[in-house]
């Protein structure tokens, strides 16, 4: 297995022989406006550049996009991606959007989806909380298990709460992606990982590795890498919980 992080959530995950691209922002750095009522209103999204070109990005057997938030799913992605390609998504809404955009391989994951001889699980999430919850909209995760290969569970955008501890309890993953900027609006509080749900993801899963991305790619994070760092020194995790750059990749 490889995980190789792109930015933000966009992700590409090598496993049993197949490659997947994972919720691909692919828009170049400034192509569109910042998310409304959060940090950094001058600044354009992306905030950063891709650290490689689309078309080795996009060289992959089939894309998971866990929803159509801008920062998941963009015009690019769009755009550069083949018609025919297996495209999964989480619900039925989605599919029909992605469908009137073109694409001719459009399936809902369900937990018993099969991708060649990989199972694919859905999992649920909570983007935010509170009334953030329902405003934010629905959202889903992954879990990917075959019997060559160590089960991953990539979170999506979520908060930590017990949907999180469920799905741990029930597959066991050894290694876990989280989406771990904080990123927040001005009113209504955290809508993905902070420091401190990651260190919950860290107690249920004590010995996995949490690979943390989403951080620093679109302009209301709130949690930097350098802090969040400093955070799991002072936790002494450091050795459980991965911190890649743009472009950086682990095989496990």
């Amino acid at each position: 297995m490889q995980i190789h992080h792109i930015r933000n959530a966009t992700i590409v995950v090598k496993y049993a022989g197949k490659k997947f691209l994972i919720d691909p922002m692919l828009a170049e750095k400034g192509t569109f406006a910042p998310f409304p009522n959060s940090p950094r209103q001058e600044q354009n999204n992306p905030l950063v550049d891709l650290p490689m070109s689309i078309n080795d990005i996009i060289d992959v057997d089939a894309v998971i996009v866990t929803h159509l938030h801008h920062d998941h799913w963009d015009d690019a992605a769009k755009e550069a991606l083949p018609k025919k390609i297996k495209l999964y998504v989480q619900n039925e809404e989605d599919a029909t959007i992605l469908q009137a955009d073109g694409f001719q391989n459009v399936e809902i994951l369900k937990e018993d989806t099969i991708f060649e001889d990989i199972q694919l699980i859905k999992t649920n999430g909570e983007h935010g909380r509170g009334p953030m919850v329902e405003l934010a909209g629905q959202v889903c995760g992954v879990v990917f298990k075959h019997s060559n290969e160590k089960t991953l569970y990539v979170a999506g955008d979520t908060v930590w709460y017990e949907g999180v501890q469920e799905v741990i309890d029930a597959h066991n993953p050894s290694i876990i992606v989280v989406n771990a900027g904080d990123n927040q609006f001005h009113e209504g509080g955290s809508l993905v990982m902070g420091k401190e749900d990651i260190y919950e993801v860290y107690k249920a899963a004590p010995n996995a590795k949490i690979i943390s991305v989403h951080m620093e790619a679109v302009n209301h994070w709130a949690l930097s890498r350098e802090e969040l760092k400093n955070f799991i020194e002072e936790k002494e995790i450091s050795s459980h919980v991965l911190i890649p750059d743009d472009g950086q990749s682990y095989t496990f």
